[in-house]
């Protein structure tokens, strides 16, 4: 049974910093993207940054320079260290992971699928002015 248990979330003062851990357990998420999301209150979810297997990271443009991904592929665990908080960062954070499945039902090639399988809990974050 899969799971992603994440950690860290909290309140902080704008300017401050958090880190979130997510622990990915169950199956083999090395060959994959990991990733966060987030949702504020009345928002759509949103991609907030990814790391894939090769450690290449993507961000979105409003955490650029604030926020850094990493992983640690021995662990299964995807990081999130949140610098320089505002208070628009204010949300719930989601961990979301891939692992390798057949193309097709007919295909013995394995591929990662193009969103996430799983999907952690959600960690709130709340920074105040």
């Amino acid at each position: 049974q899969v799971q992603l248990v994440e950690s860290g979330g909290g309140s902080v003062q704008a300017g401050g910093s958090l880190k979130l851990s997510c622990a990915a357990s169950g199956d083999s998420f090395s060959s994959c993207e990991m990733g966060w999301y987030r949702q504020a209150p009345g928002k759509e979810r949103e991609l907030v940054s990814n790391i894939n297997s090769d450690g290449a990271k993507r961000y979105t443009d409003s955490v650029k320079g604030r926020f850094t991904i990493s992983r640690n592929n021995a662990k299964n665990t995807v990081y999130l260290q949140m610098n320089s908080l505002k208070t628009e960062d204010t949300a719930v954070y989601y961990c979301a992971a891939k692992t390798l499945r057949k193309r097709a039902w007919y295909s013995s090639i394995l591929d990662c699928p193009p969103q996430p399988q799983y999907w952690g809990q959600g960690t709130q974050v709340t920074v105040s002015s």
